[in-house]
């Protein structure tokens, strides 16, 4: 599971970069970033326990 939501994070800050490079849709772009620091965050706390 923790994999699962380090790759959403990375799937997400790469979606977020090329929309805010590319096509500046606005608030949506920023909602992707939160979202993806957030898994990212969350990868990192819970560390690489198996359950």
């Amino acid at each position: 599971m923790g994999n699962l939501l380090y790759i959403v994070g990375v799937i997400l800050i790469i979606l977020w970069a090329i929309g805010f490079i590319g096509f500046h849709i606005g608030g949506i772009i920023h909602i992707l970033l939160i979202i993806a620091i957030f898994s990212v965050f969350i990868r990192f706390v819970r560390g690489n326990r198996s359950i």
